[in-house]
């Protein structure tokens, strides 16, 4: 897995200079595509380059030619001229690193860059994630609900106590981590009890509403894939 880098934007002559910071993350696997978000004039003496990690070229592109993908990226990078962005195709893991958008004049070597960022091909998807009820306990005034949120490596576990207006959180009991690429957290939302699962490139979520009136031990499921959610309704008198 990657871990997040802070992407670095330049306005470049040699050498390069900081101006600025960026994240760009992609899920392994998927298509990177890089903008140019200056305005790129290139004349009979200059040529617009993309390079990674400052020695690796990219692709380029020069007054009224077509854009040149170089042999190393051939069939994975296309670069478009009308805009000069980029796009890199079923990025991996080994593609995480420094790309650079510059303009290089023939005639004095001088650079000037329009973009350099850093790109991670961050972790795969995370798992879905599972959001059960341990127990509830109380009336049907207030009732206190205890949760666990799971995936396939982490849990976390919490107790909230509800009425029939809201609910607060009572104890956070434990948090099991073993994932450290994501993150995994229990919330309040309206009505809702939601467990969150995510890194940069992807998430998942559950939910339960809680309804003290309803008849003791009683609930009921409802699995709905376009949202991700399970309205599961309990009481306990």
């Amino acid at each position: 897995d990657c871990v997040p880098v802070i992407l670095t934007l330049y306005v470049c002559f040699l050498p390069y200079s900081r101006c600025g910071f960026q994240y760009v993350f992609v899920r392994h696997g998927k298509d990177l595509h890089l903008d140019v978000e200056k305005s790129v004039v290139l004349d009979k003496k200059t040529d617009f380059f993309w390079k990674f990690n400052e020695t690796n070229n990219v692709a380029k592109c020069a007054f009224n030619n077509d854009p040149v993908v170089f042999d190393k990226y051939e069939g994975r990078a296309v670069l478009f001229r009308q805009n000069y962005s980029l796009l890199l195709k079923n990025v991996q893991h080994s593609d995480s690193g420094d790309y650079t958008a510059f303009m290089v004049s023939n005639e004095d070597q001088k650079v000037t860059c329009f973009k350099s960022l850093h790109a991670c091909a961050s972790s795969d998807p995370v798992s879905p994630v599972n959001l059960t009820v341990d127990s509830v306990s109380g009336s049907s005034e207030s009732c206190v609900l205890a949760v666990t949120c799971s995936t396939v490596d982490s849990s976390i576990h919490h107790s909230f106590r509800c009425d029939d207006k809201n609910c607060s959180q009572v104890k956070e009991k434990t948090f099991k981590p073993t994932n450290y690429s994501s993150s995994l957290i229990v919330y309040l939302q309206q009505d809702f009890i939601l467990c969150n699962h995510s890194n940069q490139v992807s998430w998942e979520y559950n939910k339960i509403k809680f309804d003290c009136k309803a008849n003791t031990g009683k609930y009921k499921s409802n699995d709905d894939m376009n949202d991700k959610s399970t309205l599961i309704y309990y009481s306990a008198q």
